[in-house]
């Protein structure tokens, strides 16, 4: 993809891509983030599941502007089929999805890259900058 990075250890071995300064990475949950919040075990629902206007202004605007957008939902693989046609017809750009994310919630996300955490709470816009308090690992252990 043109926004990765690609960088080598000092004796020449490969790592794992990194984004180009000021692209982002988003993962963007569905049932209840950018559409009403439908359960899995009421698939029939996701056909004809509420669009908030407000996600796909905001998601298509980051796509545009050269974020890559992917969703990373709890829906199964048995619903990607559902899922990708009521993405299509409402019309979100998106590089993928990711299925099958563990159910609940108070998700722990632990990764050897930058990771930045936005709950949703009931509007898209633009992301403004907060200070906030964090879990970290203890690095005097």
């Amino acid at each position: 993809m043109k926004n990765f990075l690609k960088d080598k250890t000092e004796d020449g071995k490969k790592i794992s891509p990194v984004l180009a300064k000021g692209i982002k990475n988003y993962l963007i949950d569905i049932d209840g983030t950018i559409c009403d919040d439908i359960p899995n075990e009421e698939p029939e629902r996701m056909e004809t599941a509420n669009l908030y206007p407000d996600a796909l202004a905001t998601l298509n605007k980051w796509y545009d502007q050269g974020h890559i957008i992917y969703f990373f939902t709890s829906r199964t693989e048995e619903h990607r089929e559902v899922t990708e046609k009521w993405l299509n017809n409402n019309g979100f750009k998106y590089h993928g999805m990711v299925m099958g994310k563990p159910r609940g919630g108070n998700y722990h996300w632990i990764d050897n890259h930058l990771v930045k955490a936005t709950r949703y709470n009931g509007k898209f816009t633009d992301l403004v900058e907060k200070s906030s308090k964090i879990q970290v690992f203890d690095d005097e252990s």
